[in-house]
């Protein structure tokens, strides 16, 4: 575990944790379908999640991406994501991509864990500049990054593309540690 506090704990994925990350996934499809269509594709069934928890796990032990889970106050449910990608070592930066399911909406649990893996992947890591790309109209995740002390950086134009859906200008955020 990483972190753990009265409301939640964040620990790295395990394959233990196949049937409670299926079930957020499969149980929030419509809320995350825009933002995460890859996540959500590789994890449709049961064993589709077990192997996309040893394709992470493995990642994870090349360096290239680490999927760390946020469970409730109880240890015993997912009700979150955050996954670091885009990692360049020699630059000491990485991208953040998150997710938490609709029961959990709006209740800072989010900002609480980009706060605890941003220390985290600073710390035990050693990476300097964190990124968040969202877009606008996604108040949430733009509060989400503010909150947690990332700033505006620019807009990257058409840097996204939502299934069936026309390239999208995404906000860059940003902090240094």
């Amino acid at each position: 575990m990483i972190y753990s506090s009265d409301t939640i704990s964040i620990s790295v994925l395990q394959p233990d944790d196949a049937l409670q990350l299926n079930k957020l996934l499969v149980s929030n499809t419509e809320r995350f379908i825009r933002f995460l269509p890859l996540t959500l594709a590789d994890n449709r069934t049961l064993e589709s999640t077990r192997n996309y928890i040893k394709r992470k796990i493995e990642a994870a032990e090349m360096k290239e991406g680490f999927v760390f889970v946020i469970k409730d106050k109880y240890q015993v449910q997912i009700i979150g994501l955050i996954i670091l990608k885009q990692i360049q070592w020699d630059i000491k930066q990485g991208e953040f991509a998150y997710c938490i399911g609709k029961h959990h909406k709006g209740k800072g649990l989010i900002t609480e864990a980009i706060k605890a893996v941003s220390t985290h992947v600073s710390e035990v890591m050693g990476l300097k500049t964190l990124q968040i790309i969202s877009h606008k109209t996604n108040e949430s995740s733009v509060n989400v990054a503010l909150n947690s002390g990332f700033k505006w950086k620019q807009t990257l134009v058409n840097e996204f593309t939502p299934v069936n859906e026309a390239p999208m200008d995404m906000e860059l955020f940003e902090l240094k540690t």
